[in-house]
């Protein structure tokens, strides 16, 4: 059933949010169902935040890259196209580990509180209205993407593009367009950063077939 995105206002600070999702979590596990039911309907982009939130600290937990990653993806998509997200019950269900997870959701949170000082409703016309949600909606889609390149032991590999959603992601949900702006700009340094990467490993190899050829 197609839906029309249009996301309201709230003077609910970001970090306020995530702080109640966290202290919401119990038990051994957590899947990414369960974190959907506590955000509600109208948390789809608290979602991508929350999902970004494990790759802005060094850290490695296992699944939460192809999950989290996969679930931003899926979801901005379905921003972009303007209807409800469909996720596979291979994502939504897998289990990961609550030991792991909250310490990297509550250093997360840390991060985001001091981005709460900076958000506040502005420059409106990069947050409001289909075309721009769309816009928006394919650049978490790209940052999605690129976070799931497979080079998690780069260092900002992981961490630029998680930067990118949750500035999007934030940006929008407190009508923030300067910082919706930053968010695209964090794309821009992920792209030119993987582009130096791929240059200085063609470079690389290059080099080591002129010294044994």
């Amino acid at each position: 059933m197609q839906a029309k995105f249009d996301f309201q206002d709230t003077s609910t600070s970001l970090s306020e949010t995530l702080r109640g999702l966290i202290k919401g979590i119990q038990g051994p596990t957590v899947s990414l169902r369960d974190l959907m039911e506590r955000i509600g309907e109208q948390g789809l982009l608290l979602v991508c935040a929350v999902a970004a939130l494990p790759f802005l600290i060094p850290v490695s937990i296992p699944g939460v890259s192809t999950v989290f990653g996969a679930a931003i993806i899926l979801i901005s998509i379905s921003i972009t196209l303007n209807r409800m997200p469909w996720l596979p019950a291979k994502i939504l269900d897998r289990e990961l580990d609550t030991k792991k997870l909250l310490p990297a959701l509550d250093k997360g949170a840390n991060i985001v509180s001091r981005l709460d000082r900076f958000l506040k409703p502005r420059l409106r016309a990069l947050t409001t209205g289909t075309t721009v949600n769309r816009l928006n909606g394919l650049a978490i889609t790209l940052a999605g993407v690129l976070l799931m390149f497979p080079l998690g032991l780069i260092p900002f590999s992981n961490t630029l593009p998680g930067i990118a959603i949750l500035l999007l992601s934030a940006g929008i949900l407190q009508r923030d367009g300067a910082i919706v702006l930053v968010g695209h700009l964090f794309n821009v340094i992920t792209i030119v950063y993987f582009g130096i990467l791929a240059y200085a490993a063609f470079s690389a190899g290059q080099g080591l077939a002129t010294f044994f050829s």
